[in-house]
């Protein structure tokens, strides 16, 4: 079985939600929160679609498969946008993009 109740714990504490509001917004008991969570139960699709819509990430992002299921809305949502700019702005963007991320490892190494 996935490990899906450790992302829903992750998440609902990174939201400051308890199980209770959790069960409220997706209109499940808590009792069902706590059983996802320690994966005696796995949500259904239209819970987890719930449940991903609570904390704005991807249904591949709580169950930990697909290519993208590392990143939240938010990266995956500046990557669109990426996509959609003409290529010598690109360009520019992915010039400073790796320099601070060169910058970065380079302090990293020296600390």
């Amino acid at each position: 079985m996935l490990d899906i109740g450790s992302k829903i714990i992750s998440l609902r504490k990174k939201h400051s939600l308890s199980q209770s509001d959790l069960a409220k917004k997706v209109d499940v008991s808590r009792t069902i929160i706590g059983n996802y969570e320690r994966n005696e139960n796995a949500p259904s699709v239209d819970i987890l679609l719930k449940i991903a819509k609570v904390f704005d990430v991807s249904v591949d992002y709580i169950i930990g498969e697909g290519q993208l299921s590392t990143y939240d809305k938010e990266v995956l949502k500046r990557i669109e946008d990426i996509e959609q700019l003409d290529q010598d702005t690109k360009s520019k963007l992915f010039f400073l993009i790796d320099n601070v991320i060169q910058n970065y490892k380079t302090k990293q190494a020296f600390s």
